[in-house]
């Protein structure tokens, strides 16, 4: 997902959420699922190491769909295509169909009309090559909330009033609570507010997030507490009980829920790190480690996407 030159912000986060669910994917931007779908490498040249993802359909007649995600303008994602689609086509051998998913509308541009043509001298036509573009601003928004869970994070980039993003929020965490398995909702929710970042500032995105958060504490904080699914709350809950007073309880209580977060927030960051960068050096990992405050951390994360390596990250982040 190229936005210019220069690092791919979002890459990393859309490969990883078109990974928890392909087939759910191909459904959604209309492509037919006959079979296992399965990602595959786009190792055969240093051209096609930039193709967002490649999915093998091995239907009846396997196929490959290539998908393209962009959050900013090219105007040469046309012929992009059409050189991602010659390269697959000769290395596979195999039918190719080419989606570009616009993130947001500073994406779109005339030249993306979903159909690519040349002539040459004479007047012939040299060329003729389609493509399917999806705008995602203007989808419904409940197509993404009720869709593969895979697509939930991108449903505050859909077809929505501005005044609707904490109901749309709410709808979400509903629908994650119920379908996701507890150990993805903390990736689903930091994807979710990466992808966020293309439409809403900051400020706006920490306070409906946070408003989510603090629901979930109160409405299902025994569950919680039961299922073990926030590591550190139990931690504080326990020291609450040794001290034997309700001040040690609470203070537990809330010691716990924020030392939870700030281990959720490292694994999010080393998750989505090592995706990007390869596993962290032993001091890299140190570092991580030793940051305790959940908003340095959301810092690092935020800014992830767009650095080029470990250090680098590190290194703006001084």
């Amino acid at each position: 997902m190229q936005q210019n030159r220069g690092p791919r912000p979002f890459d990393t986060t859309t490969r990883l959420l078109i990974d928890s669910d392909p087939a759910g994917w191909l459904r959604w931007i209309g492509l037919p699922v006959d079979g296992p779908v399965r990602p595959i490498d786009s190792e055969v040249s240093t051209v096609l190491a930039e193709v967002d993802k490649v999915l093998r359909v091995d239907g009846p007649s396997p196929w490959l769909a290539h998908l393209e995600l962009q959050s900013g303008h090219d105007r040469t994602l046309p012929i992009r295509l059409l050189q991602y689609f010659s390269l697959l086509l000769r290395r596979h051998e195999l039918p190719v169909e080419s989606t570009v998913v616009l993130l947001r509308p500073q994406a779109d541009g005339p030249e993306l009309s979903g159909r690519f043509e040349q002539h040459g001298p004479s007047g012939r036509l040299t060329i003729a090559f389609e493509y399917a573009v999806i705008r995602l601003w203007e989808r419904p928004v409940a197509e993404l909330l009720n869709g593969s869970l895979g697509l939930v994070p991108l449903a505050p980039l859909a077809r929505l009033e501005p005044a609707t993003l904490p109901e749309v929020i709410a709808q979400m965490e509903e629908r994650l609570t119920r379908d996701a398995p507890a150990s993805t909702l903390g990736d689903f929710w930091a994807n979710t507010r990466i992808l966020m970042g293309l439409r809403y500032d900051r400020a706006q995105v920490n306070h409906v997030l946070r408003r989510v958060r603090e629901m979930r504490e109160s409405v299902t904080y025994q569950e919680i507490l039961e299922e073990g699914r926030i590591e550190g709350v139990s931690i504080g809950v326990q020291q609450g009980r040794v001290e034997g007073r309700v001040e040690g309880r609470v203070e537990g209580r809330v010691e716990g829920r924020e030392e939870g977060r700030v281990q959720g927030e490292r694994r999010m960051l080393l998750r989505l790190g090592t995706a990007r960068f390869g596993a962290p050096s032993d001091p890299i990992r140190g570092e991580i480690d030793a940051l305790t405050e959940l908003e340095a951390l959301e810092r690092l994360a935020e800014r992830l996407l767009t650095a080029s390596s470990w250090q680098e990250l590190f290194e703006r982040n001084v």
